[in-house]
This record gives structure tokens, sequence and C-alpha cells, in this order.
């Protein structure tokens, strides 16, 4: 499937301001499941230079540097891309042991997306017991363990837009009863590592067959199960992803760290600005 996706954010400010530095995440991806033909970035005021780097998890970002003063800032992101067939796991041929717990002990690279998403390293409390009831019945295997987590999600938590603010705790959601994609998506992540299974936060797109009023970003979680690598789902939606989803980034710890775009200015105290944002795909 291809899709041209626009991405257009708009800054204005009450008065002229100073910007500081400012990191982009808007580049997707280009893995096996989807393909970037073409992304071009247009960054007003043109008094700006623009440094690429790689995150900590091998996605591209831009660090973005500005001289002189404005009174607005203007962010246009162009993607063409083309999504892949996502396979079924079920009918996959897998040779790996895919029992709880993971033996992942030998690749240390993944031990990092293991850990508790407190501060301190331990998984809340309300994640471990969602996870206790997901693993009765399962047999301990990975696939089933998942998609009976995620129905148990999807009974508890009822999914909710919310466009402010950081991703809740798991207890938060729980304890609320609704969440946004990223609260689910941090929920889904922290109930895997209560067991063992490693998982990150990700933020992309998602096409839907009848285009919503109005695009917005969203949020789901990658697992990595052996065998099978890092793969995508969404506790908000259909579970496993498929070729309607576009990542940009992902997390090992904070959904702000993915951020489309992250920075300050500098300017008078209490002064107000404004922020108007659009996704077009098409």
């Amino acid at each position: 499937m291809k899709k041209k996706i626009i991405h257009k954010l708009v800054y204005t400010y009450e008065t002229c301001v100073s910007l500081d530095e400012h990191l982009i995440c808007l580049k997707p991806r280009s893995n096996n499941f989807q393909k970037l033909n073409n992304f071009q970035l247009k960054i007003f005021p043109s008094s700006h230079s623009v440094f690429p780097l790689i995150s900590e998890n091998g996605d591209d970002m831009f660090k973005v540097f500005f001289t002189g003063d404005t009174n607005s800032l203007t962010i246009n992101a162009e993607s063409d891309i083309e999504t892949k067939f996502h396979p079924d796991l079920c009918y996959l041929k897998n040779n790996y042991d895919l029992s709880l717990p993971l033996k992942i002990e030998s690749n240390t690279s993944l031990t990092g997306f293991v850990k508790g998403w407190f501060p301190n390293g331990q998984h809340d409390p309300a994640a471990i017991k969602i996870a206790q009831e997901a693993l009765a019945g399962t047999k301990n295997n990975i696939l089933d363990f998942l998609d009976q987590l995620i129905e148990l999600i999807k009974e508890r938590v009822k999914y909710t837009p919310r466009h402010l603010g950081p991703a809740w705790t798991s207890g938060r959601t729980l304890s609320e009863r609704v969440g946004s994609c990223r609260d689910l998506a941090i929920l889904l992540m922290e109930t895997c590592r209560c067991v063992g299974i490693p998982s990150r936060f990700v933020s992309g797109y998602q096409f839907m067959d009848q285009p919503p009023e109005k695009y917005e970003l969203h949020a789901w979680t990658e697992v990595f199960i052996p065998g099978f690598g890092w793969r995508g789902f969404d506790p908000s939606s259909c579970g496993l992803i498929n070729h309607n989803y576009v990542s940009i980034a992902s997390s090992s710890s904070k959904s702000e760290l993915v951020a489309p775009v992250r920075g300050s200015f500098f300017g008078p105290s209490n002064l107000k600005s404004k922020l108007e944002w659009s996704i077009e795909i098409i």
C-alpha cells in the first residue's frame, strides 16, 4: 500500500521569541514492513540549520538550531511510504522456545527492554496483577499470553483520545478505566515486561478504511518474540498490527522521547503560544 503523509505543525507566539534548539521526530522508519521512498522536511523561519542524528533505538531524528527572533515556527514533513504485508504469527513456523519466561539472558541488547517502567526500575503492581491474570490458562506460551492480555486490556479500559500530557502509569490507566493510545501502549509494554518479554513504546500513524475528520499520531507497543523479532501490537485497536500502520520511532522508557517536536523558546514571562497541526494521508 502506497501513501503520502503530510504532517504540518504551526506554533505561533503573541510576540517575537528566540527559539532554542528543537528535536524533530517525524521521519518514518524504513524496514521489512515499510519502505520510505521519499522524505522532505521544511522548516520556517529559514534562519536555521539542521543536524541529523540517530536515536538510541536507531530511529532518525533532526536537531534544529535557530538564529534571530520570530513570532512563528512552521514544521512540514512529507513522507512517501509503502507498507508491506504483516504475516500472521500463528501460521509461521518457529523452532524457537516461546514459553515464558523467555530465555533472553544471552542477548544483552534486550535486557534494557524488560526493566520496570518506574524510575527505580520496579514494575507497577497493577501491571503485575493483570499479567498474572493473563497467564492463567495460557500454558505459558507468549503468543497465547499476548492474545489473552490484549483482550483483558480491552475489557477493562475504554480507549479515549487525550491530546495533552505524558502517558499515564499502568495503575492510573487501569483505575481510571479509560486511556489514550499512549496510555494503553505503556500498559501493554509494562505488563509484558512483568513476565520478562522485551517491549517498547512506538509512535506512528494508523491508516483508516474510512478516514476520520482529523488524523492524529498514534501509539502502540512493539514486542520482541524469539524467531519473529520485533512485532507491533495495538491494544487500542486490532491487536497484532497490519499494513495500515507506519512506525516513526520507539522508546524503551518514556513516551515523551518520541514526541514529534521537542524544544523551547526564550521570551517575556507569561507569554502565550498556540499550536495548530494537521495530518493528511493520501
